[in-house]
């Protein structure tokens, strides 16, 4: 296993992607071997949702948006040490809010917000591809997620991987692996969430992405369950998923 750092933003870490329908959203998860956690109307209507080691937080909203989160128990302390590190809060709450939500951007414009944590959220219990031993890596009997394999990082495109890493670090990700080819891309991880930072305009925007031994016969079951909406990318054994919410996520076949 990885030699990990403590988190610094917070106990608990999702993925929050907003859905015109909730429903849909949440049917087109099911396919991919995600299942409901919760649910509530307050603040507004949302779903969580978990493969058993990926936490997504579905949140009826028509206009676009994807966040990393971070649900958090001292969250005036995390603020205060967020600020100290020269980071700006483009959203806090009013003093009236009975949830506190903070949002600020990194440098490449990925939505990061802290919020107060709410009775019964819970980190899934389940090992990532940060705590499962890498020899299990290629033993696909060992993924939580029997339909995508391992969740390995939130990928985003960045203009400068040094300055963006002198960035993530502030937050208490540590660079786990650099490399110069294809193009200067690194994965860090606070030993809660995983980034993917990638010097490239080969995508756009943020993208889940999974990594499986066996993604050849996953992907064949996903095309035969009635699976759409999707490009193959670098053969059949990788493709790019469009969700309903029109987020991408990646199925690759480990060692790509």
């Amino acid at each position: 296993m990885l030699n990990l750092p403590t988190p610094k933003l917070g106990e608990i870490t999702a993925i929050t992607i907003t859905s015109p329908d909730l429903e849909q959203s949440f049917a087109y998860w099911q396919q991919l071997g995600f299942k409901e956690v919760m649910r509530m109307d307050f603040p507004f209507p949302w779903i969580q949702i978990s493969d058993g080691a990926l936490l997504i937080m579905l949140r009826k909203d028509d206009t676009p948006y994807i966040a990393l989160t971070y649900y958090v128990k001292d969250i005036d302390k995390v603020v205060a040490d967020v600020e100290s590190n020269g980071i700006a809060f483009i959203q806090k709450p009013k003093a009236s809010d009975f949830v506190k939500r903070y949002l600020f951007k990194s440098p490449d414009g990925l939505n990061i917000s802290l919020v107060n944590i709410m009775d019964g959220f819970a980190q899934p219990p389940g090992p990532t591809m940060l705590t499962m031993p890498q020899t299990d890596y290629f033993n696909p009997e060992k993924y939580v997620n029997q339909v995508c394999g391992m969740f390995g990082e939130l990928a985003m495109p960045v203009a400068d991987l040094d300055q963006s890493l002198v960035f993530w670090k502030k937050l208490g990700f540590n660079e786990l692996s650099k490399m110069t080819a294809p193009y200067p891309w690194a994965i860090a991880s606070d030993g809660l969430s995983i980034v993917g930072l990638h010097q490239t305009k080969h995508f756009t925007e943020p993208t889940l992405t999974f990594f499986a031994a066996d993604m050849k016969g996953k992907i064949e079951k996903l095309k035969a369950g009635g699976l759409t909406g999707f490009t193959e990318k670098a053969g059949s054994t990788n493709i790019v998923l469009t969700t309903p919410e029109k987020q991408q996520v990646n199925l690759f076949s480990l060692g790509m």
